[in-house]
């Protein structure tokens, strides 16, 4: 006697947008309120953001599972050790949630950001699409969110916008400074150093906004000349504004 087949459960990657929760769209807030399971990234031993964000938002008996990251600034992210170890933690993540869904449950995942925007869930994606329903909501980006913090548009007209990381060699963040018009600089923490010396060399660094937890609590938002020397939280973006044609 055969067995009834399982209809698999289908993979939600849901974008929380920048941090408030109003910023949210309407799928993914109901998404998340109908949601019997709920996964989210987090660093070992804290909360982090995605889950405060879901807070007065998910069902009572909801499951949640946390993905806590193995490794976060610990290990340089050019040394070959980090990617390993992350590969490995990705593998583990999507077994997980594949187990779920081949036992017919839903899951939505939720992302800070948008979560093809150099966001985690990407990793999962590429992981569990070929043998999971799988779907993907999109969201508000934190960089949207940075550069409407300033009040200044960021682009104009013919405007060529570059997104950068942080973690990019300094002679490759200068050469693309150079080359772009309205610039917005991400994952700087500890790169702030090398960052400022780039957009000083790039002759960019006057123009520069500094906008430290946009949309969220402690929000700040200032020149970047005006910041000091300090090390910036992970939750900042520097932007550097277009000034291109306009009617």
């Amino acid at each position: 006697m055969s067995g009834l087949m399982i209809e698999k459960g289908r993979i939600h990657g849901v974008g929380l947008g920048p941090g408030d929760p109003d910023l949210m769209s309407v799928r993914a807030d109901r998404l998340l309120r109908e949601a019997s399971h709920v996964a989210f990234f987090r660093k070992a031993g804290r909360t982090g953001q995605a889950r405060r964000i879901l807070d007065g938002i998910l069902r009572r008996d909801v499951v949640e599972i946390a993905l806590e990251y193995p490794v976060t600034t610990e290990i340089p992210v050019n040394d070959p050790r980090y990617n390993c170890i992350l590969s490995a933690f990705y593998e583990e993540s999507a077994a997980r949630l594949r187990a779920l869904s081949h036992a017919g449950q839903d899951v939505v995942v939720a992302s800070e950001g948008d979560p093809f925007f150099y966001g985690s869930f990407m990793h999962l994606y590429t992981r569990l699409r070929d043998d999971c329903p799988i779907e993907v909501t999109p969201a508000i980006t934190g960089m949207s969110a940075a550069w409407t913090a300033t009040g200044v548009p960021i682009t104009w007209g013919d405007d060529i916008l570059s997104v950068l990381m942080g973690t990019l060699p300094e002679d490759t963040l200068v050469a693309q400074m150079d080359r772009t018009d309205a610039l917005v600089i991400m994952k700087i923490g500890r790169n702030i150093d090398k960052i400022r010396r780039a957009l000083r060399r790039a002759g960019r660094f006057d123009a520069a906004w500094l906008v430290e937890y946009a949309t969220m609590e402690g929000q700040t938002v200032q020149k970047l000349s005006d910041a000091g020397e300090r090390v910036t939280p992970y939750f900042s973006i520097i932007v550097v504004h277009g000034t291109g044609r306009r009617p």
